[in-house]
């Protein structure tokens, strides 16, 4: 994983658990509880890969530990994918983002240090 001084705002980063990744554009990094506030973009979940559009919904503050930088070529053909599918289903912005939330409690469950550690409680 990355160090704080490594990612920088407008920088697209990728959380990765179990077959999904989550990508979400780093708005800013807040050093003293090594965080990274972000805006998720979107969420790709399986091999082929399922993917939901994120970009409507509520910002992110997460662990930085969690995140890695985004590579261009794993993140551009899936941002076409979303930008060019014209068929969404009128609910999807609330199924991606239930599919965020559940997403993130896994991770949460599975990474219960992460989050004690940032969050300063003891």
């Amino acid at each position: 994983m990355q160090s704080a001084s490594k990612f920088q705002a407008k920088q697209i980063v990728c959380l990765e658990h179990q077959n999904t990744y989550l990508y979400a554009e780093v708005i800013d990094i807040i050093e003293t509880r090594q965080m990274c506030w972000g805006r998720p973009l979107l969420l790709a979940s399986g091999e082929l890969p399922i993917l939901y559009d994120l970009r409507e919904g509520a910002d992110i503050l997460l662990p930085l530990t969690l995140f890695r930088p985004a590579l261009d070529t794993e993140l551009i053909p899936l941002l076409v994918q979303i930008t060019t599918v014209e068929d969404r289903p009128v609910d999807s912005a609330k199924i991606a983002h239930r599919q965020l939330r559940a997403f993130i409690q896994q991770v949460w469950q599975d990474h219960p240090n992460n989050f004690s550690s940032s969050s300063g409680v003891s």
